[in-house]
C-alpha cells in the first residue's frame, strides 16, 4: 500500500520534470520504425539460412544463456538478441509518448500497441520453434511482424504532424485510389509468405523435419508462384492507374512521389522474382526479394499517409433552417 501511494506522488513529480519535445519523439518513433523493419529481414535471413531451428529451446539455447559457436545457433539466437534492443526500442517509443509535450492520446495509443506486439511475437516465436516451423505458425509470425510495421508508421506518422497541420484532400476519387492498394498489397504479401513456405526454403538443417506446403502434391510451389505472380502484376497495374489518376487536371497529387517510389520497388520486386525463380530459389536473391517486400510495404503505408483525409462534404443547411418555396408563401 505504501509503495503504491508513493507512486501515485512521484508520477507527476516524475511526468513534469521529464518533458519530451515533439521533434525527440518523432526521432524516437522513427527508430522503433527502423527496428521493427529490422527485424523482419533478420526474421527471414534466420528462415533462409535454415537456422530456424538453430536454437531448439526456447529463451535459451541448448539449454544455455550463451549460444555455443555453431553457425545456425548464432544466426537464430542473434536474431533473438536484435529482437531484445527491438523491445528496447518499442518501450521507449511506448512510455515516452506519455512525457511528450503537447500530450497527445493517440499517440500513447499506437506506442502501447508496439511493445503489445513484440511481447506476442515472442511467445509466438517459442510456438513456432516448438512445432518445429509449421509453415502456418510462420506465415502468422510475418504477418504479425507486418502488423506491428502498421502500427509503427502510424506512431511515427502521427509523431510528426501535429493535428490538422496538413491540409485535407478534396481529391476523393484520387485519395480513395491510394487507399485501395492497401488489401491489393496485404493479399500479395500474404500469397508471398505462403510460396515461401511451399519453397525450398522452409528453415530447417541437418535433415530436421520440418513441414512445407503440399496442398498441390509436388505442384504446389509451382502453383502458388503463378498465382503470386499474377496478383503482383494486378498490384503493379493497380498502382500505375492511381498514378495517373493523381496526374489528371484538379487531381490532388501530394501523393506522387511515395507512389513513384512504389512503382520502382514493384518494377525490382518483378525482376527479382523472376531471377530467384530461374535460378532455382537461391537463398540470397529470396533474401532481398523479402527485403524488398518489407520496403514496399512501407510505401504503400507512406502514400496512404501522404494522400491524406479527405475534406468532409459541405454540408446544407437542415431542412428546418430552409427558406420557404416562393410557391408556398404566394399560397400562404
Amino acid at each position: 500500500m505504501g509503495n503504491r501511494r508513493a507512486c501515485v506522488i512521484l508520477y507527476p513529480l516524475v511526468r513534469a520534470r521529464l518533458n519530451v519535445s515533439p521533434q525527440l519523439y518523432a526521432r524516437i518513433t522513427l527508430v522503433a520504425l527502423g527496428a521493427l523493419a529490422l527485424i523482419v529481414m533478420t526474421g527471414a535471413a534466420v528462415r533462409l539460412t535454415g537456422s530456424g531451428l538453430g536454437c531448439p529451446d526456447w529463451p535459451k539455447c541448448y539449454g544455455r544463456t550463451v549460444a555455443p559457436l555453431e553457425y545456425h545457433a548464432v544466426i537464430e539466437y542473434g536474431n533473438r538478441l536484435i529482437t531484445a534492443c527491438v523491445g528496447i526500442a518499442v518501450i521507449a517509443a511506448a512510455s515516452m509518448a506519455w512525457f511528450r509535450r503537447p500530450f497527445r492520446w493517440h499517440l500513447a495509443f499506437f506506442g502501447a500497441l508496439l511493445p503489445i506486439g513484440v511481447i506476442a511475437q515472442a511467445i509466438l516465436g517459442g510456438i513456432v520453434v516448438r512445432y518445429h516451423l509449421k509453415p502456418q505458425l510462420v506465415i502468422g509470425h510475418f504477418i504479425l511482424s507486418m502488423v506491428l510495421l502498421d502500427a509503427a508508421f502510424a506512431l511515427a506518422w502521427c509523431a510528426r504532424y501535429a493535428p490538422n497541420e496538413r491540409r485535407r484532400s478534396s481529391d476523393r476519387l484520387g485519395v480513395w485510389s491510394v487507399r485501395a492498394l492497401v488489401p491489393i498489397g496485404q493479399l500479395t504479401i500474404l500469397l508471398g509468405t505462403i510460396t515461401t513456405a511451399a519453397g525450398p526454403h522452409p528453415g530447417d538443417h541437418k535433415g530436421e523435419v520440418v513441414k512445407r506446403f503440399t496442398f498441390k502434391g509436388g505442384d504446389t510451389l509451382h502453383w502458388m508462384v503463378e498465382r503470386h505472380g499474377a496478383l503482383a502484376v494486378i498490384f503493379g497495374l493497380a498502382a500505375i492507374a492511381v498514378w495517373l489518376i493523381l496526374r489528371r487536371p484538379g487531381g490532388d497529387r501530394r501523393a506522387l512521389r511515395p507512389l513513384t517510389v512504389l512503382l520502382g520497388l514493384l518494377a525490382a520486386q518483378g525482376v527479382v522474382g523472376i531471377v530467384q525463380y530461374a535460378l532455382k530459389l537461391p537463398a540470397g536473391i529470396v533474401w532481398v526479394h523479402i527485403a524488398l517486400s518489407v520496403l514496399t510495404w512501407m510505401s504503400v503505408l507512406w502514400s496512404v499517409g501522404t494522400a491524406g483525409r479527405i475534406e468532409p462534404a459541405a454540408r446544407g443547411p437542415r431542412p428546418a433552417e430552409r427558406e420557404p418555396r416562393p410557391e408556398l408563401v404566394a399560397t400562404a
